[in-house]
């Protein structure tokens, strides 16, 4: 019995994979059939496909998904403490600081004193943020409407409303 030398998955999946993003998920590779059984692998690979077609769009601008997450949260806020920003939107303290600085030198956000306490400073969404949000909503609605154009509008009305709920019970 002659042992078949085969080589991992993931090199053979990096070293085929273009700039554009990761090849398209093909049924027919019975190294994938497995990771095609796993609903979770599935969500990553749509989440990171659809990060890394919104952060193509972004790059013009200097931007990341990160900061657009920022600016998204902002929006429906009177303002945040960075404390707050990084236990909402889950990013590491550190990381905050450079995603505002980012931010405030695009004109899109600025630090206030809080007013509940002048010592703190508030991160705040100014008018030119606003702007950038409306002008990337099309974006974003493009970025959706490629990723699930294999979809019926009734499927992609179905899948948002697995998605919500999944989100408000998995991520608070």
């Amino acid at each position: 019995m002659t042992e078949r030398l085969r080589e991992p998955a993931i090199t053979r999946q990096h070293a085929t994979s273009n700039a554009a993003g990761p090849n398209p998920i093909d049924a027919d590779e019975p190294w994938m059939r497995g990771l095609h059984a796993d609903t979770g692998y599935l969500l990553y690979r749509l989440g990171l496909r659809s990060g890394q077609l919104f952060n193509t769009f972004l790059q013009e601008s200097g931007l990341r998904l990160r900061h657009y997450a920022m600016l998204r949260f902002l929006a429906g806020s009177q303002g945040a403490l960075q404390r707050e920003l990084s236990n909402r939107l889950g990013y590491d303290p550190s990381a905050i600081v450079g995603l505002v600085d980012d931010l405030e030198k695009l004109g899109f956000a600025e630090r206030r004193p809080s007013p509940d306490d002048r010592r703190s400073r508030i991160v705040v969404l100014t008018e030119d943020g606003r702007a950038f949000l409306r002008d990337t909503d099309e974006a974003g609605l493009r970025v959706t409407n490629e990723l699930l154009e294999p979809l019926t509008p009734a499927e992609q009305e179905v899948l948002h409303g697995l998605l919500l709920r999944i989100a408000k019970d998995g991520l608070n």
